[in-house]
């Protein structure tokens, strides 16, 4: 079986979005499934990763075509410092304005024509069964809905995050008519894929109410997080939290929390220790000035996916942090499963019932707790800290082998084939 995927994201790509399909695509030859990737020659990365370059398999077929971008002009320069992005896009009013109401339903959309073109030459010579889109950039799935309609061919349509629903898209000040036709293309990818995949049991539901097939697989975890290196765990009380930190996950209640035990505890702050790594917002870093933590914090900045998992693994706690927004029960950061792998404490912020919670439990892994109850969000730092100083801070995960990558290609492959029988 051979399957034709097409995504933005790609190494030397960096940050979340590469991950999901680097892994599948390393896995799925395992599971008889040959795949080819089509992505951008040359793509604007916020961030870069070389060190995701070793984990492409040397043996498959990867299709390359120029992109032109306007975010390359309008929002980053190779020149910037770390090509500054992500965090603080929304901050610039008319650029997101313009994002949000010219490039429908993003900024990759010029390489849409381009794409069909080009993949139209390859179909037209080589015998593909399945085709696979995964957004964002929601462009992607139009690229495959052009294809599917000429060809006949099934296709998949991967949602690792909302379209219309995404949290961010607030920053954008999208006009009615932005708003109408982004949900017109997300609602004809969702009709006529033959396959919705997607992250969430929440997401699932969501897009139920017009997909004819919705599956869930989620995100997960790979042998370089089980790597058995010789860790030693930070001296300090190391609440690290690793990933890319917008305004919309600022914790504004968990900062006010530290401030507090901080007056009240002076061996409590000596011990603290606030570690970010990747990129963080402004408004993140504003609360943590305005709540006396700076000097107990400490801004890493981006780093190589291998250096993030040693960060990850040393904490003594790992801090999760759901956007505070409409529709976040089925937010589930990637993150999250290489978290569950570092046998640390997770302390999660975010809603309380919600897929997020549900994976916690049945992983014995950590604690969630609600954007505004205060008073248990200070009891479980304390008790936390208290297990700290007597060196009692350990966490037994169980039921993670399941989000194993090669366990969840495996689940894919068997989707894949079922589009086929």
């Amino acid at each position: 079986m051979k399957v034709l995927i097409i995504t933005y994201y790609w190494p030397p790509a960096g940050g979340s979005g590469v991950q999901r399909w680097l892994k599948f695509v390393k896995y799925l030859q395992g599971f008889d499934i040959e795949p080819v990737v089509y992505t951008v020659d040359g793509g604007s990365y916020p961030k870069e990763d070389i060190s995701l370059l070793k984990e492409v398999p040397k043996n498959i077929e990867i299709l390359k075509q120029p992109i032109w971008e306007p975010t390359a002009v309008l929002f980053w320069k190779k020149n910037k410092e770390q090509k500054k992005g992500v965090s603080n896009v929304g901050k610039n009013g008319l650029l997101s304005f313009v994002r949000g109401n010219f490039f429908i339903p993003d900024p990759k959309i010029f390489w849409v024509q381009p794409s069909v073109k080009f993949l139209q030459k390859y179909l037209d010579k080589n015998e593909i069964d399945v085709i696979i889109s995964t957004g964002p950039p929601h462009s992607m799935h139009l690229i495959a809905q052009k294809l599917q309609k000429k060809n006949n061919i099934k296709w998949l349509a991967d949602f690792r995050d909302p379209w219309s629903n995404l949290y961010y898209n607030k920053d954008f000040k999208q006009l009615s008519f932005a708003k109408n036709k982004n949900r017109k293309l997300e609602a004809a990818v969702l009709e006529n894929a033959d396959c919705v995949l997607t992250v969430s049991n929440s997401l699932k539901e969501e897009f139920l109410q017009k997909a004819k097939r919705v599956e869930v697989i989620t995100n997960g975890f790979d042998d370089e997080v089980l790597a058995s290196k010789s860790i030693i765990l930070d001296s300090k009380f190391s609440i690290s939290y690793i990933g890319l930190l917008p305004k919309q996950s600022n914790p504004k209640l968990f900062f006010k929390v530290l401030k507090e035990l901080c007056t009240e505890n002076l061996d409590f702050k000596k011990d603290l220790q606030l570690n970010f790594i990747g990129d963080i917002s402004d408004e993140v870093k504003e609360a943590i000035t305005s709540n006396y933590l700076g000097e107990n914090s400490r801004f890493l900045g981006y780093v190589s996916h291998d250096k993030a998992i040693e960060y990850q693994k040393k904490a003594q706690v790992l801090l999760l942090l759901i956007p505070n927004v409409e529709n976040n029960k089925g937010i589930l950061t990637g993150k999250l499963f290489e978290y569950l792998t570092a046998k640390r404490p997770i302390l999660a912020i975010g809603p309380e019932i919600g897929d997020l919670a549900t994976i916690l439990e049945e992983t014995n892994a950590g604690v969630v707790v609600n954007f505004d109850n205060e008073e248990r969000l200070k009891l479980e730092i304390s008790l936390i800290y208290q297990k700290y100083k007597t060196n009692k801070l350990t966490v037994s995960s169980i039921n993670i082998q399941k989000y194993h990558r090669k366990e969840l290609t495996k689940n894919l492959a068997f989707i894949l084939k079922s589009l086929n029988s």
